[in-house]
């Protein structure tokens, strides 16, 4: 299945927690998304992967994403390897994104900085004709590139190179977030556990991330807004893509 987005997060709620707006307008649009997370969150304070696994996919369904992999890393402990590129390539080729959106390049937890690498060298090595992958059948895949990758921001307050308005689309956002019960503030949910707090647990999280949505579009003349860094120089072809 082909699709235009193929989002790439480390853990399970990276992705909506970041950029899900983003996909949520681009789903709006007619345009087709799909999810990857490489690991499954199990270091996580709060919940199991089994728990994890059972939100990431109805944060997925909530989403209107055409699928969710995981590509089943070690969380924390995963390196930039040759083994782990490999590990995305097939998904990678299997998907041929023309777009891929990837972990921030630096960030609090260390696990996104080291996942931003690791994505963005296994999309370029995904084009490479002589690294040879194979599907769940083990078919030949064939070589795929992915035209762009675009590093959404998490938690430290990078200066961003672009913004995308999500005003529209901010409601929805927190309703995908939430469909991670056992990691954030609803105390009506069975999953939630007061006693084991984190720093993305309480009740202010929510606040911050609305607040930071603000902050991020008020730049660009937008209610909310989520940020992007990319590491290279983009190309336009018309001045009137740009707002």
């Amino acid at each position: 299945m082909k699709v235009d987005i193929l989002a790439i997060g480390v853990h399970p709620d990276d992705v909506e927690l970041s950029c899900s707006g983003t996909l949520l307008r681009h789903i709006a649009a007619g345009k087709t998304v799909g999810l990857l997370d490489l690991t499954r969150g199990e270091l996580g304070t709060r919940g199991t992967a089994e728990i994890r696994d059972q939100e990431a996919q109805d944060a997925a369904r909530l989403m209107g994403a055409a699928f969710r992999d995981n590509a089943r890393m070690a969380d924390g402990f995963f390196q930039y390897s040759e083994e782990n590129i490999r590990k995305i390539i097939p998904f990678i080729r299997k998907y041929q994104p023309e777009i891929v959106l990837a972990n921030a390049l630096d960030d609090r937890h260390p696990d996104h900085g080291r996942a931003a690498k690791l994505t963005a060298d296994a999309c370029f090595y995904a084009g490479l004709a002589k690294i040879p992958s194979q599907d769940e059948a083990g078919n030949a895949q064939e070589r795929w590139r992915p035209k762009a990758i675009y590093h959404y921001i998490q938690d430290r307050n990078i200066q961003p190179d672009f913004v995308v308005d999500i005003t529209d689309f901010i409601d929805k956002k927190f309703e995908l977030i939430k469909a991670f019960r056992s990691q954030f503030h609803i105390p009506e949910a069975k999953e939630y556990n007061k006693e084991l707090s984190t720093p993305i647990s309480g009740k202010d999280f929510m606040d911050f991330l609305k607040a930071k949505g603000a902050s991020y579009g008020r730049s660009a003349g937008f209610t909310y807004a989520e940020a992007f860094n990319f590491s290279r120089v983009p190309g336009v072809n018309n001045l009137f893509d740009l707002v």
